[in-house]
């Protein structure tokens, strides 16, 4: 029998999506902090420690703590954020991604019940999912794969929507098949995907081929879920571009000409 919460959504857009998830009266759902794009008059909406799960009852408040105090490891919010249908009608609530992108509905029963994620992929999902961290075994892949050792971990049997940057694709590892990809395009995979990392061939391709020392490998079986446009990617590029203009002093195509953003608003 499904534990987690049945619920129904829409997800609307192309390239800058966000999804519409209906509540019947009484039904919960959770979300990262500042993932609410708009809500009904009936969602009452209020911050929890942890995830609403219902994994930490019985532990006290001190048991709740720790539990909520393991998401600051993986850089996320102390808090969660519950969104729960109060009327007597159908609700509906939407949430949007921090930056343009797809959002991605995964049954997490489908997969065994578990699925791991990049930390700042997750998006929200029904109540009773339990989101816990995920810590790599490898010390490689700790050190050197660009997540660090924490990833994130959605257990339970219910939807979770994820969020990714450019386009979303998703694979089938067979038994012993390998991909080799840039460790920022990873967005989730099974518990069944062994991920280490591994380095660039040679030193030469390592230096001048633009692609870093290190490559994540993934090795089946399983599933993977890879996304095109990273966003740690999209900022470095943005942050050379800004580096760029500011140290040229020009403002190339731009109606603005010598004047940068900075001096709009009064910066050096």
């Amino acid at each position: 029998m499904r534990k987690a919460v049945d619920v129904d959504f829409t997800v609307f857009g192309d390239d800058m999506q966000f999804v519409e998830i209906q509540l019947d009266p009484s039904e919960s759902l959770i979300a990262e902090a500042g993932a609410m794009m708009y809500m009904d008059e009936d969602i009452k909406m209020e911050a929890i420690f942890g995830d609403g799960s219902g994994r930490d009852q019985g532990k006290g408040l001190m048991g709740k703590m720790l539990g909520a105090g393991k998401r600051v490891l993986t850089g996320e919010s102390l808090f969660m954020t519950e969104f729960t249908n109060v009327g007597s009608e159908r609700k509906s609530v939407a949430f949007a991604g921090p930056y343009p992108g797809k959002i991605i509905p995964v049954d997490i029963g489908d997969y065994n019940g578990e699925l791991i994620c990049q930390r700042d992929s997750f998006l929200c999902a029904a109540k009773g999912i339990a989101i816990e961290i995920a810590f790599q075994k490898n010390i490689g892949v700790g050190l050197f794969g660009g997540e660090g050792f924490i990833m994130q971990r959605l257990i339970g049997d219910g939807l979770g929507f994820l969020h990714a940057g450019g386009t979303i694709i998703e694979k089938q590892l067979k038994p012993g098949e390998t991909l080799k990809l840039d460790t920022g395009c990873l967005v989730a995979m099974t518990n069944t995907v062994n991920y280490n990392i591994e380095m660039v061939g040679d030193i030469k391709s390592a230096l001048f081929g633009g692609e870093g020392l290190f490559l994540a490998t993934l090795r089946g079986p399983g599933t993977v879920w890879l996304q095109s446009l990273p966003f740690s990617r999209l900022a470095n590029r943005i942050f050379a571009a800004g580096k760029k203009g500011k140290s040229s002093g020009k403002g190339e195509g731009s109606l603005l000409g010598n004047i940068g953003i900075g001096d709009l608003f009064g910066g050096d």
